[in-house]
């Protein structure tokens, strides 16, 4: 593997996954109740904790996206 094919392969891992944090928020934003009422059949867990939980692991998953993803791809960037 060369380092064209690693950079492109780190673009499209990040746009992938910026796309389902993308998704992840159109859903709670528009479909919260819906997901909510899906997630309290499984759990006993209250509105206040569903919205923590749910924020803090996107905040969670977009360090990561960008840790893995887009820091390699810009440091490749700079080696050019």
């Amino acid at each position: 593997m060369n380092i064209v094919m690693l950079e492109e392969f780190l673009l499209w891992c990040f746009i992938i996954n910026y796309s389902i944090l993308l998704l992840w928020f159109v859903m709670i934003v528009y479909a919260k109740e819906f997901i909510y009422n899906i997630h309290t059949k499984w759990f006993d867990i209250s509105k206040e904790k569903f919205n923590s939980i749910n924020y803090s692991w996107m905040g969670f998953y977009k360090l990561s996206v960008f840790l893995f993803n887009m820091v390699p791809y810009i440091a490749l960037q700079m080696l050019k």
